[in-house]
């Protein structure tokens, strides 16, 4: 699997800009520009970050066809939502929902 290229499939998917993944993820840009510029393979902590970052698993990013993994489009909707939170509301969400 390219994984610079399936990065780039999810980035496009959510219309982010490199500088948009490096801040939801938390690395630097420099770190994200060098993936793709440099064509470094990204690390697994690097990999771990960008799942993170776009509300999906590693299982997920790896997974080979459709029905492998797959997410609702209100799965994916959630998700979506969720990286725009910022710590804080994602905590207090997180217990919201423990809540319940």
């Amino acid at each position: 699997m390219d994984a610079q290229k399936r990065i780039r499939e999810l980035m496009a998917e959510r219309g982010w800009t490199d500088y948009r993944l490096a801040k939801e993820s938390g690395l630097s840009h420099s770190t994200i520009t060098n993936m793709f510029n440099r064509n470094n393979a990204p690390t697994l902590p690097t990999l771990e970050a960008v799942c993170a970052a776009m509300g999906i698993t590693l299982a997920q990013f790896f997974a080979d066809g459709p029905d492998s993994a797959a997410l609702t489009e209100e799965q994916r909707s959630l998700f979506a939502k969720w990286s725009t939170l910022t710590d804080k509301q994602k905590e207090a969400l997180l217990l919201l929902i423990d809540a319940i």
